[in-house]
């Protein structure tokens, strides 16, 4: 399933964990609607296994117009009634009138091409964290900018933001890395 080098002990579950893991996670992102997406995916993951997203992510980008905030701030009760019947997304109303929520508040602070991007990283001062984690017990759930994060995301109307939420989002979309000193791949994303 795997070669031998050293990875997270969550990266060998199975093969799309792995593929994200080697792939995806902790590679900084700065495409708004990349950032958008898995933002929205993070919230979604909520009481779940991230392995559930991962396998519903494509069913997802189908559901949701492909991530267009535009077309997803326009959705009315029509839309909500259809995701709600769609199986190849988890059908949890609150989660899907957050993605909804998520998507006007997104176009209320992104008035322009990158802006909410550069909004997110400024939570890092537009570089990534480099933590050196020698077990995964060690990696906190939340940090002091998660914490910040999830503050200012809810009060400009964001939701299934919380700390904890805005951490996996931040680990996962590079802004910090998180990936253990031992797994291969935290030398490569951080340049060590």
């Amino acid at each position: 399933m795997s070669d031998d080098r050293a990875r997270c002990s969550w990266g060998t579950a199975d093969p799309l964990s792995l593929a994200y893991h080697d792939d995806e996670w902790g590679v900084p992102i700065h495409d708004d609607r990349r950032l958008f997406e898995l933002l929205n995916l993070e919230g979604a993951q909520a009481g779940l296994a991230w392995i559930t997203i991962l396998r519903k992510r494509d069913g997802y980008r189908l559901a949701f117009d492909g991530w267009d905030p535009e077309r997803i701030a326009a959705y009315g009760p029509d839309d909500e009634a259809r995701l709600l019947a769609d199986p190849g997304i988890v059908r949890n109303g609150a989660k899907i009138r957050a993605v909804i929520g998520n998507a006007r508040a997104y176009l209320a602070l992104a008035d322009a091409p990158g802006a909410f991007d550069r909004y997110l990283w400024s939570f890092v001062d537009g570089t990534p964290v480099q933590n050196r984690w020698t077990a995964m017990g060690g990696i906190p759930p939340e940090t002091d900018e998660s914490r910040a994060l999830s503050r200012d995301l809810k009060k400009r109307g964001f939701s299934f933001v919380g700390p904890t939420i805005v951490y996996a989002f931040m680990q996962a979309a590079g802004l910090v890395n998180d990936h253990l000193v031992s797994c291969f791949r935290y030398a490569e994303l951080s340049g060590a």
